[in-house]
């Protein structure tokens, strides 16, 4: 459906957010709340502009990290302030435009395919139980007739609870040619799209209403809207595993960012966290896990390990309060407090309990390999950078400063000594 223009609006500042982060760059699933807008529109356009004023550089840069081919324009916020400022002086590439504002995440392209209306105006409306705080849309005979602020209202329309979505579709044609006649008489001296609505009317061209869902199209005005929106587009992320095949324990108290991963029949134990672009290929995920930026193929984690970013973990098992990063393993057990970062561990390993690599020296990073085959004692520590061959133990307790070969034990241990009767030189016989 690349046959429709589409502006984003996005350069407001979020004063409810109560946070110098620009409103849009806040962030639900791992994303910016903006991120979730444009992924949707490129779904429908070619052509999408998104329209900036408040950090706008900072929010350009954030955009560019995950788009390409967006254009950019600065809101001239001084003198066309408002809603119509905002998409003044851009010349849309197709015969309609559509209008999108940055702080609706939840939105989705299947929604916005259903505003394919022949009518100069399409207009979002929302059929509310209850429409008390938004704008009322007086419709008669399929056409909208009105629209009218809250405020403004009087008591038969103050009764109506068909709500203004704030989604248009204009005509492009209308919209080049009416923009120029918005005028910003009002209060608070802006200049608003909604006026162009009355203009249509006024004009008795076609203003058709498009009932749309509402959790769709639900703002994000404030930290506790976020929180609400995360949970929603949690739930739809969730959702779309488990009809995959994905098993999940108390899926509500899971977190899985977009961008993750999963495939095949995997488990995710109840708390377990993926973030970033994390991939999890017929792996268990058991209780309270953080996976980040890393992959898992046939293997188990957890409970309480962490898989930091780098990691890729195949055909192992890593048990409780593991921690790994930048680690590549392949056929490894390690069963339980054990940090292994920098390395690649072969088949066949065995990482005793308390084994650590010591891969920095407070300048740089170095890698510990360790080949197929080899034991590790418990509390080993490996100092970087080491080579270890296929086919070697190494005793508990040892500090590792240098290659290991083949075959060969390798052992750092003092020589055990006793002094009888020591105890009672410090206490008594009863241990105090």
């Amino acid at each position: 459906m690349k046959n429709k223009s589409i502006i984003i609006l996005a350069a407001g500042a979020g004063t409810r957010m109560k946070s110098t982060t620009p409103k849009v760059l806040h962030k639900i699933s791992g994303k910016p709340m903006l991120y979730y807008s444009i992924k949707e529109a490129l779904e429908l356009s070619d052509d999408v502009t998104v329209v900036l004023y408040h950090q706008a550089q900072r929010v350009q840069e954030e955009m560019e990290k995950y788009f390409e081919n967006i254009n950019y324009v600065i809101q001239d916020h001084e003198n066309y302030p408002g809603t119509g400022g905002a998409v003044m002086n851009i010349i849309p590439k197709y015969e309609k435009v559509l209008v999108l504002n940055g702080d609706m995440p939840l939105i989705q392209a299947d929604e916005l395919k259903k505003f394919e209306v022949d009518a100069t105006i399409v207009m979002s409306v929302l059929e509310l139980d209850n429409a008390d705080g938004y704008g009322r849309v007086i419709i008669e005979n399929g056409e909208v007739k009105k629209i009218v602020e809250q405020k403004d209202a009087n008591e038969s329309e103050l009764a109506v609870t068909t709500a203004n979505a704030g989604i248009y579709q204009f005509c492009s044609k209308f919209l080049l040619e009416s923009l120029p006649k918005l005028s910003n008489d009002n209060a608070q001296k802006e200049y608003y799209i909604t006026d162009l609505v009355e203009m249509a009317i006024n004009q008795g061209l076609g203003l058709k209403p498009l009932t749309v869902n509402e959790e769709n199209f639900k703002g994000v005005n404030s930290k506790l809207d976020l929180s609400e929106a995360e949970v929603i587009h949690q739930n739809r992320i969730k959702r779309e595993f488990l009809k995959q095949g994905v098993i999940m324990r108390l899926p509500d108290t899971i977190y899985i960012e977009e961008g993750v991963q999963i495939e095949g029949e995997s488990i995710l134990e109840n708390g377990v966290t993926l973030l970033g672009n994390s991939k999890i290929i017929n792996s268990h995920i058991k209780t309270n896990t953080v996976v980040e930026d890393a992959i898992l193929i046939d293997s188990d984690a957890g409970p309480m390990a962490r898989v930091r970013p780098g990691s890729e973990i195949k055909d192992t098992h890593l048990g409780n309060f593991v921690e790994t990063k930048k680690a590549k393993l392949t056929g490894v057990k390690a069963g339980h407090l054990t940090y292994l970062g920098d390395c690649e561990i072969d088949e066949g390993t065995n990482i005793g309990c308390g084994t650590i690599t010591c891969n920095y020296d407070g300048v740089n990073k170095y890698k510990t390999i360790i080949g197929k085959n080899v034991f590790v004692g418990s509390d080993t520590q490996f100092v970087a950078p080491v080579n270890i061959e296929d086919d070697v133990i190494i005793g508990a307790g040892s500090t590792v400063t240098g290659d290991v070969k083949t075959g060969e034990l390798y052992i750092t241990r003092a020589k055990a000594k006793k002094i009888d009767g020591y105890f009672y030189k410090h206490f008594d016989k009863a241990g105090k």
